[in-house]
């Protein structure tokens, strides 16, 4: 089967790492698949080089930009539906806003036979201004009609888009993003990594994974770390990740007193993020809009207990008492009590935590997603005795 997904950027983050995930593991069960995204930009870093690794074909596309410009998402949409048109793909596989947009509309004028779309997290949100929802709910539904299958991440996502009257319950299918389980199930403590981020054996360490962008919930971290020192006055906080906010929030763990608390990471390899999660008493999990974070999925399965907001699909494996807390959404004091009580009962943070891992060890896989995508394009796209394409086996 000849397979094109469309994704808006390569940067370094979960739902990237999910669709290149899905077309290393395409191209290793035999489908014939093309990655289309948009130009690089930004300090997230790229997966471009990973993309190459796996051998599928990667087409950068200067029109398709996240930023909104109606000229130029015209002109995306014109030469995607080139590029659909003159490769004759059979289902074309759209992710992200922006690209879920003009790609299904450029299927959709191509007349491509089948249109999935991944829903990794909602293009609408109760924290956008008004009429910024309305704009994008109604391009969801709109885009809807172009659309032959969902998948969701997490039940969440297929339960906001019917209610937001998107598409019919048939037409979802929830698939949880995978991850590569054994780097997590095995990782261990590295004293080296330890000594050269500054952190001590006797440290209590609070892990973050997110770019250090909007909506990611860094601020209420840094609203609730004066209260966590004060209670536990060995802690310290790893951000793992970069982003254009850096600066910002350099300066805010200045301004409270604790640079010296908060460790900054930067930017780390997919692969490296096992090695920082192995170092972590607990992770926080703070986004204002998310779809289901593989950062919660990695840090059970490394056995860590977690702590998030109790947004979009986060309770699904953030399951409250049990694999972690979860917190009413902005609620810094919540974040605080519920941190200083993983790290000051030690026994139940291990509990929560290797409850977590046997919650995620299967559920989860990277082997499993692929199977379950390959699974639902054969029954979208059964292939027919004398096609030319060549099966997956």
């Amino acid at each position: 089967m000849k397979v094109c997904h469309v994704i808006t950027r390569l940067i370094v983050g979960g739902a990237q790492e999910n669709t290149v995930a899905t077309c290393a593991g395409l191209k290793r069960l035999g489908y014939d698949v093309d990655l289309v995204t948009g130009p690089q930009t930004g300090p997230e870093g790229s997966l471009y080089d990973a993309v190459r690794a796996a051998g599928v074909p990667l087409i950068i596309l200067d029109e398709l930009r996240r930023n909104p410009n109606p000229w130029q998402d015209v002109r995306a949409v014109v030469v995607l539906r080139r590029l659909f048109q003159r490769n004759r793909y059979e289902l074309v596989h759209t992710h992200s806003g922006k690209a879920g947009f003009v790609g299904r509309l450029a299927a959709r004028l191509a007349r491509v036979p089948f249109v999935v779309h991944t829903i990794h997290g909602p293009s609408f949100y109760r924290y956008q201004n008004p009429i910024g929802n309305w704009m994008f709910t109604f391009a969801e539904q709109l885009a809807g009609m172009w659309t032959t299958q969902f998948v969701s991440v997490a039940d969440a996502m297929t339960e906001q888009y019917l209610a937001a009257g998107i598409g019919t319950p048939s037409r979802y299918q929830t698939i949880h993003s995978g991850v590569q389980m054994d780097a997590f199930l095995q990782a261990q403590p590295d004293a080296a990594l330890r000594a050269s981020l500054g952190i001590t054996e006797a440290d209590c360490v609070v892990g973050k994974v997110a770019r250090l962008f909007r909506l990611k919930g860094h601020e209420f971290l840094f609203e609730a770390a004066p209260r966590i020192v004060a209670a536990v006055p060995n802690v310290k906080f790893l951000l793992v990740g970069d982003g254009i906010y850096r600066k910002r929030f350099e300066r805010e763990a200045a301004r409270l007193g604790l640079r010296d608390r908060f460790v900054f990471a930067g930017l780390v390899a997919p692969q490296e993020i096992p090695r920082y999660m192995a170092l972590m008493d607990a992770l926080v999990h703070l986004s204002l809009r998310e779809g289901l974070a593989r950062s919660l999925t990695q840090a059970l399965a490394c056995g860590k207990p977690v702590v998030a907001f109790d947004v979009d699909g986060a309770r699904e494996v953030c399951r409250d008492g049990e694999t972690g807390f979860l917190v009413r959404v902005k609620d810094a004091d919540g974040v605080a009590e519920s941190v200083i009580r993983l790290l000051q009962d030690k026994a139940l943070a291990r509990k929560m935590g290797a409850r977590g891992r046997e919650l995620v060890r299967d559920e989860f896989t990277e082997a499993g997603m692929v199977r379950e995508i390959d699974e639902l394009y054969r029954r979208l796209a059964p292939i027919r005795s004398g096609q030319t394409t060549s099966k997956p086996s």
